[in-house]
């Protein structure tokens, strides 16, 4: 493939790149700009768990405030933890370079593009829902859609501790590619695997540890859910006015039609006089 339309794919469709790149399926989700109050709750998840790591250099305190309808006094109250900062003000941390990369290992990226560069918010929406236990990396855990990351799971106290069975059973696949069925029964036909022969197979469990988590799954999905909401406007916070004057636009211009054919008419009369 020519190199310049392989870049050019890459900034068209950043996520059909990176998701085909990972090799797990992503769960979708779909993006409400017009819910505030998910927009809220993930502003409010966003700046209590990410923050300290993860800038957002690019977008103001103001603007945030005023696109999500919070109070400027509320904002600067429970969404801002320095004293001396003002509202006006871009969404930065104190966090060095030079300490980040002595515990972690690299520098955590700046988030306010993120959700434009790695595969939108149907990537983070999943890769947030899939951290599980791993001894063998140095924070403990792993990541089903980010292999080795070196990031600690900064929600785990919300979701809980997630681990990856050694074995399962899963449906039988036939020959044709379809699930046997028992052909007195109707039920579908399992089988177990174990190890590697699940990610080949293309089963990616996970268990939730009974008794961990201060919320049950689905109040966490929510949760993650509302927090790639506010990740992917914080991407590009003009598509909300955007999107509102598009369809400004096309009335205007369906309204302008209107008397464009009138007038084409009347040009036409004296054309065939």
């Amino acid at each position: 493939m020519n190199r310049r339309l392989f870049a050019l794919l890459l900034v068209i469709f950043p996520g059909i790149a990176f998701a085909a790149g990972g090799g797990y399926p992503l769960d979708h989700m779909t993006p409400n700009l017009d819910d505030k109050a998910s927009l809220q709750r993930g502003a409010q998840t966003y700046m209590n768990y990410c923050l300290g790591c993860h800038s957002l250099q690019y977008q103001r305190y103001k603007r945030t405030a005023d696109d999500l309808e919070i109070p400027e006094g509320l904002m600067l109250e429970h969404m801002v933890f320095d004293p001396n900062t003002k509202i006006g003000d871009l969404i930065e941390n104190n966090m060095s370079k030079e300490n980040a990369k002595f515990w972690f290992g690299a520098a955590p990226p700046d988030l306010t593009l993120h959700s434009n560069l790695k595969g939108g918010p149907d990537w983070l929406y999943t890769y947030l829902r899939t951290f599980y236990e791993d001894d063998s990396r140095p924070l403990g855990v792993n990541n089903l859609v980010f292999e080795n990351v070196g990031m600690p799971h900064v929600l785990a106290g919300l979701q809980g501790r997630q681990v990856r069975p050694e074995c399962m059973q899963v449906p039988r696949i036939a020959s044709n590619g379809g699930v046997v069925r028992d052909p007195i029964t109707i039920e579908i036909v399992t089988e177990e695997m174990c190890g590697t022969d699940l990610l080949d197979a293309g089963h990616y469990p996970l268990v939730k540890v009974e008794g961990t988590g201060s919320m049950s799954s689905d109040e966490y999905d929510t949760l993650v859910y509302d927090l790639a909401n506010f990740m992917y406007y914080v991407g590009e916070p003009a598509r909300m006015d955007r999107t509102r004057i598009g369809v400004y636009v096309l009335l205007f211009l369906a309204f302008f039609y209107v008397f464009a054919l009138l007038l084409g008419r009347e040009y036409e009369k004296e054309f065939h006089k």
